[in-house]
């Protein structure tokens, strides 16, 4: 089963085209493949606020676990530190410290 997780973050105002240049560069790399990523989208809301959405093709935790194992992940990471920050800098210490919490999830069943 696919598991999704939804990182909140801050993001300087005019930064989303240089972090979606980022996501796209990486992306077209073979992170991606290597960690189960199923799909990306990133979302930026009002001034600051950034969420990123990944579902993975398997456990989220384990893949983000080997994540911060790669070279070219910590790579992406430290590029996307200019424009990207912390929800809360005194609680981050990993992706897993900025990911939401679902509370509610529907699908519609198949073949309807």
């Amino acid at each position: 089963m696919n598991e999704r997780i939804l990182i909140v973050a801050r993001m300087s105002p005019d930064a989303a085209e240089k972090v979606a240049a980022l996501f796209a560069a990486s992306d077209a790399g073979e992170l991606p493949a290597a960690l189960g990523v199923a799909h990306r989208e990133l979302f930026h809301y009002r001034d600051d606020l950034y969420f990123h959405l990944v579902e993975f093709e398997g456990p989220a935790d384990r893949a983000m676990a080997e994540a911060r194992a790669r070279k070219d992940f910590r790579a992406l990471c430290a590029d996307l530190e200019p424009f990207v920050a912390p929800y809360d800098p005194a609680t981050w210490r990993s992706p897993a410290d900025a990911t939401a919490a679902s509370f509610y999830r529907w699908s519609r069943p198949a073949g309807s």
